[in-house]
């Protein structure tokens, strides 16, 4: 068994909560078939003791007349339930005159079949020459005794829906600290390895506190892991930096010199496979730095001039590339957050987009504020990304296959490592543009920003 019912019957909250109305449903159960019987018997007993009363009023004075009436009189209520008062014959006849009694029968209460049905009898000794017998059919004294029984069952009929609702609402409510710390480890970002949570909690039910201190302990060990492989990439960019940057001179100089077409073809290929691996390096050594970032200082930052530097940066590179990239509507916007972080964060992205788009393309970017916050956006009319891929291309090193361009697969990584740490979330989409035409927008959303807009909106173009 597969899917959500594997999922449910292994669930320790269902179990608990099946074992509990399995028990609660047992124990209704034999309690009401104890309380049921014990009715029975009681009802029984008290028509038992009405027999003996009726029995106890007849004397040899009045045995005939209430032997007369208790022919004619039929009750109201329960006329089943009718009582019989006969005068017994003694022992010299044969039988009774209704009950068809045995003559041999002794004083007391007896059941005895009479005409094919039960009889519930008292016999009891007058005089030396009369007895008289008090009788009442048993069925309809075991229908009495089981509508009275049966009333017994209505608080556990009432009860049994109830406690297994509030022992649903409790379990649930027992397992909630798990719930809790379920979701918490859900919503982190993949480089939080802080502690889930202090053992000494005291919202903590003592039976998790092992399970949260090993997790805990776990945690340590990957973060100090993590810590090594950090030191180690930036280490090893670090330390490769300067002989790829010896190599880069010693190709500047060897490019002077004479050399067979086919050399240069060669040197050419050299010096831009030496390119690669410095951007490369350049990328794993800022991958390293926004990582270590622990604290950062946040204030307010003019997107618009984050934005203008960046593009004073990569313009050159766009107009390589004939593109036409610009800023669409009013960029005054401040935002809370750390400036360095923002300019790299959009620098890879704006830079992702020169490096996909292709040449005669256009990239604009613009800023969105309301409610919700502001948004930075950037679109493109390069060839997107495919939705089933929107997420992995955040993951290092990841390229999307078939895009025919160079690059390290870290700048989105990048950008969502400082997006989670400044808790700001990025968002990939359509670009909008005309029916047809393909392309990628990107968005930066800041929550929790403090935005300025000038009352005059005012379009600019950065060429």
């Amino acid at each position: 068994m597969d899917g959500p019912e594997a999922r449910l019957t292994n669930s320790l909250q269902y179990r608990l909560s099946l074992w509990l109305a399995a028990a609660i449903l047992i124990s209704a159960l034999a309690a009401g078939a104890f309380s049921f019987g014990a009715a029975f018997w009681e009802a029984n007993q008290i028509q038992d003791g009405q027999l003996h009363e009726v029995a106890a009023l007849v004397t040899s004075d009045n045995i005939d007349v209430m032997a007369r009436g208790s022919a004619h009189y039929v009750p109201s209520i329960e006329p089943e339930a009718k009582v019989i008062v006969q005068r017994f014959p003694d022992h010299e006849q044969m039988h009774g005159a209704l009950f068809g009694l045995p003559p041999g029968l002794a004083d007391g209460i007896h059941t005895v079949p009479i005409g094919g049905l039960e009889w519930r009898v008292i016999l009891k000794t007058i005089d030396a020459h009369t007895r008289v017998a008090v009788g009442q059919q048993t069925a309809d004294r075991n229908e009495i005794a089981r509508n009275s029984a049966v009333a017994t069952l209505i608080p556990f009929v009432v009860l049994v829906p109830v406690l297994l609702a509030i022992v649903a609402v409790l379990v649930r409510r027992m397992f909630k600290p798990l719930a809790r710390l379920a979701a918490e480890l859900d919503n982190r970002s993949e480089h939080d390895l802080a502690p889930v949570a202090s053992p000494l909690d005291a919202r903590l039910p003592t039976e998790i506190t092992p399970f949260v201190v090993a997790n805990n302990r776990l945690l340590a060990r990957v973060a100090r892991a993590v810590e090594l492989q950090r030191r180690f990439v930036a280490d090893a960019a670090h330390e490769l930096r300067s002989p790829l940057t010896a190599l880069s001179l010693y190709a500047e100089r060897l490019e002077a010199t004479d050399m067979s077409p086919q050399a240069r073809e060669r040197l050419t290929t050299m010096r831009q496979g030496i390119a690669r691996t410095r951007a490369l390096l350049e990328q794993l050594l800022t991958l390293a730095r926004v990582q270590e970032a622990a604290q950062t200082k946040l204030a307010r930052v003019s997107v618009e001039g984050v934005v203008r530097r960046i593009l004073e940066d990569l313009i050159p590179i766009a107009q390589a590339r004939n593109l036409d990239i610009g800023v669409v509507g009013n960029m005054n916007a401040v935002v809370e957050t750390s400036e360095s972080d923002l300019a790299t964060m959009l620098k890879n992205l704006v830079d992702n987009a020169i490096r996909y788009t292709p040449p005669g393309g256009r990239i604009d970017l613009s800023v969105q504020t309301g409610h919700g916050g502001t948004s930075i956006l950037i679109d493109d009319t390069g060839p997107g990304i495919p939705v089933a891929e929107r997420e992995r291309v955040f993951d290092r090193f990841y390229r999307v296959l078939g895009s025919g361009q160079s690059g390290s697969g870290l700048g989105l990584s990048i950008v969502q490592t400082i997006a989670a740490r400044l808790g700001v979330r990025v968002t990939l989409g359509d670009a909008p543009w005309v029916p047809g035409r393909t392309g990628l927008r990107v968005v930066v959303v800041f929550p929790e920003a403090i935005t300025q807009r000038e009352s005059k909106a005012e379009s600019a173009t950065i060429d």
